[in-house]
């Protein structure tokens, strides 16, 4: 009896042995599997054992090819402009949360590492590295301070526009009396100077305007309504601005898309700024692609990107360009992009940029609202 229990027992442990190995080789497939987090597994001679789907996908290459390279000279294949770990992290020299911002194409992610050695016996036999990529994460962050600072700098703008308005319009008021006396009394010269008062004048005011909308006065009228026509009313004048800079203008509609609730006239805005900055950034030629699509992460959300073919934007500037006030150009306000994020984010959508020496992409999305009621631009 003793002898045949303990067989039954012997049968039972090996079958919960197999069972427990079973569930732990799946899991270490779906980990290997998933699209945000990505493992990379080394041995001791710091060369890859295992790497994910989600870290080949991110920085391109097949799993085949990368099995067996040493890890450093796998972080230079793929253009690593600086290795984020090293072999030092075989000897204990752990890491949490250590940063990478990978920029691939148009591609921009960022990323949080996290390293650890494996330890056998006390002795080191390799080590893994985490990668997580926070992108959106941080993104909605940055769309939720950039907001707060909008709505304060907004509540300043509004009082200080106001202030302003009201002696310039006196101002140029009496400039235009005397524009009118001098041209009665065909003084010519004088009239070229009151002129440049006036358009100087002109371009203060157009300033207050930018202050008065960043400060959300004007009242949104939403309607459902299609992008792909409001893309096509502008698209004469973005065809034009190209033509003055010898750029190609491409559109790329999405048929069937579903109509999004917005304000006319304010997403005209959006995309006419985004449209005329692409083009002054590629300077003399080039390619601009406008396209409709939906969101590849939320089908419920329709995209306009802006994609051109200029030097892109470097790391410094990015860091910056929606702040209110901050331009690169000599005669630019640093308002558009601010005022270009604060419609759309009043619309529930966002604005996300990735650049690159090959060019710099500019996406808006806006979310489509539930129900099948039609748009009065539906034509």
């Amino acid at each position: 009896m003793d002898d045949r229990a303990s067989i039954i027992g012997g049968i039972r442990s090996d079958r919960e042995s197999l069972s427990r190995e079973a569930f732990v080789e799946r899991f270490s497939y779906r980990f290997l599997e998933m699209e945000n987090i990505g493992v990379l597994l080394l041995d001791a001679d710091f060369c890859i054992v295992e790497i994910s789907v989600m870290i080949c996908e991110l920085f391109g290459g097949k799993r085949e090819s990368y099995i067996g390279m040493p890890a450093d000279q796998w972080m230079r294949s793929v253009g690593m402009q600086a290795e984020p770990f090293g072999r030092e992290l075989l000897y204990g020299a752990a890491f949490r949360d250590r940063a990478l911002h990978w920029a691939g194409g148009k591609t921009n992610r960022r990323l949080m590492l996290d390293g650890e050695t494996l330890l056998r016996d006390g002795e080191p036999i390799g080590a893994f590295v985490l990668f997580r990529d926070v992108s959106q994460v941080l993104e909605l962050e940055e769309q939720v301070r950039r907001s707060d600072r909008l709505k304060m700098i907004g509540q300043i703008a509004a009082g200080t526009a106001h202030e302003i308005r009201n002696p310039l319009t006196a101002i140029i008021g009496f400039m235009q009396l005397l524009n009118k006396a001098l041209s009665d009394r065909e003084m010519d010269k004088e009239r070229r100077y009151v002129g440049i008062v006036l358009a100087e004048l002109d371009r203060v005011n157009g300033l207050v305007s930018e202050f008065l909308l960043l400060s959300k006065q004007k009242e949104s009228k939403l309607v459902l309504l299609r992008v792909e026509h409001v893309l096509k009313e502008i698209m004469p004048m973005i065809r034009n601005e190209a033509l003055l800079h010898g750029v190609t203008v491409v559109y790329r509609a999405k048929s069937g898309a579903p109509p999004v609730m917005a304000d006319k006239e304010l997403l005209k805005q959006v995309f006419l700024n985004l449209g005329k900055n692409a083009i002054e950034a590629m300077g003399e030629g080039g390619t601009l692609t406008i396209r409709e699509c939906h969101s590849p992460h939320d089908l419920g959300k329709i995209c306009v990107e802006f994609d051109d073919t200029g030097p892109g934007i470097p790391v410094d500037v990015l860091e910056k360009m929606f702040d209110p006030f901050f331009t690169t150009k000599a005669q630019g306000t640093g308002l558009g992009l601010s005022v270009c994020q604060r419609i759309v984010d009043d619309l529930g959508g966002g604005i996300a940029v990735a650049t690159s020496t090959e060019g710099t992409r500019f996406t808006v999305w806006l979310p489509a609202p539930d129900g099948g009621a039609q748009s009065p631009y539906d034509v």
